[in-house]
């Protein structure tokens, strides 16, 4: 499992996301109804993310289409594609945040 990049929280609210090298690439902020609401490095909304009733997180692009969920594992978070296949998980970081790790040795 390679790590794919890291998030953390910024000090208004948003949480910051990060590639392997550091790079910003995006953030999520939280919407107006719950949830999160998420933008690439230079603003555009790329799609949102919503509690489920079962727990976990639901994803959703720009368009309301399904793309994913996420569910707790065990020692952090699994995180599958719209098909149920694992695509990767999160763990927390030493520093707080949480550190991404993909299922696959693609970059």
């Amino acid at each position: 499992m390679k790590k794919k990049g890291y998030s953390e929280r910024g000090l208004f609210g948003q949480i910051n996301h990060y590639d392997a090298h550091g790079k910003k690439i995006g953030e999520s902020r939280p919407g107006f109804l719950g949830g999160m609401n998420h933008y690439d490095s230079k603003g555009r909304k790329t799609g949102y993310s919503d509690r489920s009733i079962f727990g976990g997180v639901n994803h959703y692009d720009s368009h309301g289409h399904k793309t994913g969920y996420s569910a707790r594992g065990f020692g952090g978070v699994n995180h599958y594609d719209e098909h149920g296949e694992k695509t990767g998980f999160s763990s927390r970081g030493f520093f707080g945040g949480l550190n991404h790790y993909g299922d696959d040795d693609s970059d």
